[in-house]
């Protein structure tokens, strides 16, 4: 018998990127555990992810090419064929519409891996070289990115380990539990030691459960509640004038708006009471260290931009930056912009091309209406059918009959069952990888720990071996993994390090804006322009509506799925049941339905059918529509966004998932 050690990490969009330690037993993997030296992921792995191996055993895995023989509005029928048939004739039908017009191709990739090897490395040459559609990369984060970029000049955010170190941790839009296991391990750290944690969160999450205090505020009313602290602050003079004066542009515009957000506003906006707001601006505002923790969550609306900058402009105010343990977090991921290499992907082989761009947030829209017309759409690291938004309009435009669609894919998820080709991909024990993280400040690398299955290829080979039969030529299109990922860094990183021990920490200050020194222009932090934008649908903006459909609705994360990965992993899908619609007794009761029955939440775009659980975790005038459960599994073939809209965030273009209004009824 052989056993081995292989050092990897996790590839998913998450912001723990832990280190991965993967036993291999006469080459299958029996374990994947988290490893304990390394100094965020300590040992310890997600419920998902300690059941990796699962995942790459799957009976369900895609294994070989696929070709489509019924029709995209048919059950899905799909022969064998080989991997040099697939290319031959993808290769072709590609070639003919980059001859004409290489813009109506589309690319569609996000976080199915974080990877940048099995990313777009390879991908990117060559929609360059073919001239293809850029695509805008929104549906998670951009908007809360863009938030953070207008206001501390990227997305950078203090030390993750310093958590422990706080008197008072805000979670804010986090369920940290479920979506970030290795902060909640230091939040509860510190609250061992006596600090308060208080969440705020529209839903009643199992982190709200375990913190002092939870403030279920009205979905996208996050901004107000910030102005409401900034008011307090401001009254009661908890305020460090010194770090504003040195530190801050546009502090006297901010001012102003503040002042007009008293605790009596702030509660009639966001469903609170006066004394929330107060109590909490008292903790923040008099608590030293005070760190506030956001997620992606809070910035699903359409103000959720601005709803970032307002969070994140709090620890300047109160001079929290000036303590390790002080401070806001969303994302670190802008602490490794100065160690990538802006030309991995190879730009120049546009050759002054300007293809346009495409909203991944709103691909629906685009699959019918783009002019010219999208011709031929090529997915990877994602599953749109699922999770986009409108998901009635992404499903029309995937059946279109003239769309050629191929799928790089490990499983027959709702997008590969409307591809016409449908081609084995590794998963991250069967290929090489690089990895940043968002969530801390380490890179890391995944090396492979067993050989693909069946005629599985990594995404890099799966590209090269397009990129031979396009006829593309240049050499880099012939660079191997290990040549990849030579070139995905500086020269400040040490790839030889990162076989031997896995991972690199950046070199980023304990307290790294104790100083100002912010990522603007002049180092200062920007609060010009930065205001409350409320939700496109609301009973205060949207009256009418409001009428037909008085509920909000938010689609938060199962607990045991990761977006619309695992949700086919049958232990883990035994854990979460099946798709629930989590409503308050009162809402139940004022329209005679009752917990376990199948209701049905609907409006103007669709209707989503589930069971339904009468549940504390739902505030009154708010229902929470767990997802991403992949549509066929559902028990009408329907998720929860058939009822989102694409309409775009107030910046960064993102998704308003959670700017939704539904009626529930009896299904």
């Amino acid at each position: 018998m052989s056993t081995r050690t292989v050092f990897g990490a996790c590839p998913h969009d998450c912001p723990d990127t832990c280190a991965l330690q993967v036993t291999v037993e006469n080459e299958r993997v029996i374990k994947v555990q988290g490893r304990a030296e390394h100094p965020s992921t300590h040992g310890a792995l997600c419920t998902k992810v300690s059941r990796y191996a699962e995942r790459t055993y799957h009976p369900e895995r895609v294994l070989h090419p696929l070709k489509r023989v019924s029709k995209k509005s048919e059950a899905p029928a799909f022969v064998r064929v080989s991997w040099a048939e697939a290319l031959t004739d993808i290769a072709s039908r590609l070639k003919a519409i980059a001859a004409r017009d290489g813009q109506r191709i589309q690319p569609y990739s996000y976080a199915g891996t974080m990877g940048l090897l099995q990313g777009e490395a390879m991908a990117g040459r060559v929609w360059n070289a073919l001239g293809a559609a850029r695509l805008d990369r929104t549906i998670c984060a951009s908007a809360g990115g863009a938030g953070l970029a207008m206001t501390y000049g990227h997305k950078l955010g203090m030390h993750t380990r310093h958590f422990a170190g706080a008197k008072l941790i805000v979670i804010w839009g986090s369920n940290s539990i479920t979506s970030n296991l290795h902060f909640w391990t230091y939040a509860n750290q510190a609250k061992r030691e006596g600090a308060k944690l208080i969440c705020i969160d529209p839903r009643k999450t199992e982190t709200a459960d375990k913190c002092h205090q939870h403030i279920a505020v009205l979905p996208g009313t996050d901004g107000a509640l910030a102005l409401g602290l900034m008011h307090e602050l401001i009254q009661h003079d908890w305020l460090d004038h010194d770090y504003i004066a040195r530190h801050v542009d546009g502090w006297d515009e901010l001012r102003a708006k503040a002042l007009a957000w008293p605790p009596e506003r702030v509660a009639e906006v966001c469903g609170i009471t006066a004394d929330e707001v107060r109590g909490l601006a008292r903790d923040y505002g008099t608590t030293t260290p005070a760190a506030i923790r956001m997620n992606y969550g809070l910035q699903r609306v359409r103000g959720g931009g601005n709803a970032v900058r307002l969070i994140a402009l709090l620890p300047c105010l109160t001079g929290a930056w000036r303590h390790p343990s002080g401070g806001v977090l969303l994302s670190a991921s802008g602490w490794f912009a100065p160690f990538k290499n802006p030309d991995l992907e190879r730009p120049d082989l546009l050759a002054g091309r300007t293809p346009r761009m495409v909203n991944m947030s709103t691909i629906g829209d685009a699959l019918l209406q783009a002019d010219p017309p999208i011709e031929a759409l090529v997915v990877y690291n994602s599953n749109p059918v699922a999770v986009a938004p409108e998901s009635p309009k992404v499903v029309k435009g995937f059946q279109r009959e003239d769309l050629f669609t191929v799928v790089l894919e490990h499983f027959m998820t709702d997008t590969a069952d409307l591809a016409d080709y449908v081609l084995p991909a590794t998963t991250q024990l069967e290929h090489l990888d690089v990895h940043t993280s968002y969530g801390h400040t380490d890179v890391l690398m995944n090396q492979p720990a067993i050989a693909p299955l069946g005629e599985a290829k990594p995404n890099t080979q799966i590209f090269r071996e397009l990129a031979a039969a396009l006829g593309l030529t240049d050499p880099c299109f012939r660079e191997t993994d290990e040549e990849l990922a030579a070139q995905a860094f500086t020269a400040d990183i040490d790839l030889g390090l990162l076989r031997t021990q896995g991972w690199q920490p950046l070199p980023i200050p304990e307290a790294p804006f104790a100083e100002g020194g912010f990522r603007t222009p002049n180092g200062r932090a920007n609060a010009a322009g930065a205001d409350y934008v409320p939700n496109y649908e609301s009973a205060r903006t949207a009256p009418e509506l409001a009428a037909r459909y008085p509920l909000a609705m938010i689609s938060p994360p199962a607990r045991n799925f990761l977006n619309s990965s695992f949700v086919n992993v049958k232990s883990l899908r035994d854990m979460e049941g099946e798709p629930l619609i989590e409503m308050h007794a009162d809402d139940a009761a004022a329209r005679g339905l009752a917990d376990g029955g199948l209701v049905a939440a609907f409006n103007d775009r669709g209707r989503y059918v589930a069971r339904l659980k009468v549940s504390p975790r739902a505030r009154p005038g708010v229902v929470n529509g767990l997802g991403v459960w992949w549509r066929k599994l559902g028990p009408q073939g329907t998720n929860v966004n058939e009822v989102t809209h694409q309409r775009l965030t107030d910046m960064g273009e993102a998704p308003a998932f959670y700017d939704c209004l539904v009626q529930v009824e009896h299904a």
